[in-house]
């Protein structure tokens, strides 16, 4: 299991059209994702679970994944939430 902590770096946080990418981005991995704040976390390719999370640029998150990529899963989602625009 690889797990890093981040932070949402985006203009608009963790909404509509870069939550879409998030989630497509985080399918083309085989390990099992999750994305965690505080006491909540939901399954990173679930647009439903990411929406639901709110998460505002600044929101402290960490990254979570378990499979036969998990490292580069994680690496490249983290790479997506610290930009500024997608």
């Amino acid at each position: 299991m690889v797990e890093k902590k981040s932070k949402v770096n985006l203009k608009t946080g963790l909404h509509a059209r870069p939550a879409a990418l998030f989630v497509q981005q985080a399918s083309k991995f085989a390990s099992d994702i999750k994305l965690i704040k505080e006491d909540i976390d939901v399954n990173a390719k679930s647009i439903m679970g990411i929406m639901a999370m709110a998460l505002s640029k600044g929101s402290e998150v960490t990254i979570c994944a378990e499979g036969p990529d998990e490292k580069e899963a994680v690496e490249a989602l983290i790479e997506l939430l610290e930009k500024e625009t997608i």
